[in-house]
């Protein structure tokens, strides 16, 4: 029997009995697992124990919110569930902020945290190592629900349930914690043979699409903006075909870039944060907005004053008119587009009329507009570099882009092609790129395709992840990390310039990031940047993990929200 020492709360010498770790282990294999990652903890043991006898593959972060990221990384870049063992206390705290991202940008998630035993549970304090008052609630704000799992027999069950609300729209982490004795003790439940999970439906309501659709019959200028739901629903086949049935001019948010083609003729790209997009969909009689709450950025930061009516549809019940009134549809993004299309006259011939112009003359008259706006304002730099590395990056790669200047850029200008555009502004934090590229090359080489993937950081948020350079090397990931170093924070300088006159507390002190990767093993190599396409295209044709480091003061493009 295996049991806890009460003086160091390790457990003592086992048997070989399957206990509930085994069962979490195969439920997780029986629903389609094929890689967990995280970082043993004295109360997980059972569940590291338990994967030595099973087939998951186990990726160990260096950090537990870079476990989280990595995590995310895997379920956005194969679209399989994200599975994370995390300890307890602070081993589940740390992990929070990776899990606010998920929750933020509805990545679906497993998440499998230990618990202090049973006995300890609901004792204000009892004096167990790790204990918190309620460690599920502290993970009530950045998942979708929380279980305490208290039997063995429960366990197959409640990840089964956790699985299926992970992968039903709107999409997320779910959180699960078992305590440490639950985890150990021997059990008589028979193995787990099978787990079935599937996504609950989420179809939108007849009448709100009968109503949606007399509206865009009537539609003179109609627009659409496809934000992240858009992707999450893989609702691009849909929204393809709408659009071209309405001739309607499509914008992606940062969310949704990839959503729809960069260079087909009613794309508007992502120049969300452009005063001339702005000025389109203000104009618009009706706008179609899908998987978007309509928030800061895609609002232009709250400067839209839309004058038509909105056709607003989200899986997310909360989100419906939470900034504009409009004709709220929950559902499915996939779902929904495919209803409506479906529902349009198929042989529809538009004929819309921006003002004497078509939509067609609209689009290319308005990125015209964007190019010109760029070109004025002394951002050949800019431009080229991002441009450059968009020449290296083969057409199917996917990136992963930290906050930092570079990836505000990208927002905008990122044609993602084949390959697919991530980035941390769900939540906005910190340190998300490195970490979040390593769980998707290794979720992309679990499923036998190409692996090579891109991390994008500033040299402020390489700091957050910098440890996952041995994750990295340890699985021999195919990540190439370009970290583009300005010595701060320097988005937040732009800003307190903008806003003040000086910056404070921007500026970094920070390491020779090409030594301290080789301190790791990892190949690193510094150049100017003129030299960074030169640089990706070399990294890329290489093994392993590597990083290029480009030492340069990028600057944003003006803010058009704040023009009078």
């Amino acid at each position: 029997m295996i049991d806890v020492d009460p003086g160091t709360a390790a457990p003592n010498k086992g048997t070989g009995e399957r206990n509930g770790g085994d069962l979490v282990v195969e439920t997780l294999e029986a629903l389609g697992a094929k890689t967990v990652f995280g970082i043993p903890g004295q109360h997980a043991l059972g569940l590291f124990d338990a994967m030595g006898r099973g087939n998951l593959q186990f990726v160990s972060s260096r950090v537990e919110n870079n476990s989280a990221f990595a995590a995310d990384g895997y379920s956005r870049a194969t679209g399989e569930v994200g599975v994370l063992f995390l300890s307890t206390g602070p081993g589940a705290l740390t992990s929070l902020a990776g899990l606010q991202e998920a929750y933020a940008t509805g990545v679906p998630m497993v998440v499998v945290a230990s618990q202090i035993p049973l006995e300890g549970l609901g004792a204000r304090r009892k004096g167990m190592l790790h204990q918190l008052d309620d460690q599920k609630a502290s993970a009530a704000n950045v998942t979708k629900s929380q279980r305490l799992i208290q039997h063995a027999s429960g366990i197959p069950s409640a990840i089964q349930d956790a699985w299926t609300e992970a992968i039903s729209s709107p999409q997320g982490p779910v959180w699960i914690e078992i305590p440490q004795n639950v985890l150990l003790d021997p059990i008589m439940v028979p193995p787990v043979e099978d787990a079935l999970a599937e996504a609950a439906d989420n179809p939108p309501r007849v009448e709100l699409v009968r109503e949606a659709v007399k509206w865009l019959e009537e539609a003179r200028r109609p627009a659409i903006i496809a934000g992240g739901g858009t992707r999450r629903g893989r609702a691009e086949k849909s929204l393809l075909s709408l659009a071209g049935k309405l001739r309607a001019p499509v914008i992606c948010t940062p969310g949704g870039n990839g959503a729809f083609p960069w260079n087909h003729e009613l794309s508007l790209q992502s120049w969300i944060e452009d005063r001339y997009m702005t000025d389109v969909l203000e104009d618009a009689d009706v706008l179609v907005v899908i998987g978007s709450s309509l928030g800061e950025v895609t609002s232009n930061y709250f400067t839209f004053e839309p004058r038509g009516r909105i056709i607003q549809i989200d899986a997310e019940p909360r989100v419906l008119e939470s900034n504009r009134p409009g004709l709220g549809i929950r559902a499915d993004a996939g779902q929904a587009l495919a209803a409506l299309d479906e529902a349009l006259y198929p042989g529809r011939t538009a004929t819309p009329d921006w003002h004497g112009s078509t939509p067609e003359e609209l689009v290319k008259d308005s990125l015209a507009k964007v190019k010109a706006r760029l070109e004025s304002q002394d951002l050949a730099k800019e431009l080229k570099f991002m441009a450059d590395i968009r020449e290296a990056v083969p057409a199917d790669m996917q990136t992963f882009w930290d906050m930092t200047i570079a990836a505000y850029w990208g927002w905008s200008c990122w044609d993602s092609r084949e390959g697919q555009f991530h980035s941390a502004q769900g939540a906005g934090g910190l340190g998300y790129g490195f970490p979040a590229a390593i769980g998707a090359a290794v979720g992309l080489e679990t499923l036998g395709r190409p692996g090579r993937v891109l991390a994008v950081s500033g040299d402020g948020s390489s700091m957050y992840s910098i440890s996952e350079l041995a994750t990295a090397k340890q699985h021999n990931v195919p990540v190439t990390w370009l970290i583009v170093d300005d010595g701060g924070y320097g988005i937040l300088r732009e800003y307190m310039v903008g806003a003040f006159g000086k910056a404070t507390a921007t500026e970094l002190a920070r390491p020779d990031f090409v030594k301290l990767a080789e301190a790791f093993g990892v190949p690193a190599t510094r150049v100017a940047p003129e030299g960074v396409g030169d640089a990706l295209k070399a990294s890329f044709a290489a093994d392993g993990p590597n990083v290029v480091v480009v030492e340069t003061l990028l600057k944003m493009f003006a803010p058009t929200h704040l023009d009078s």
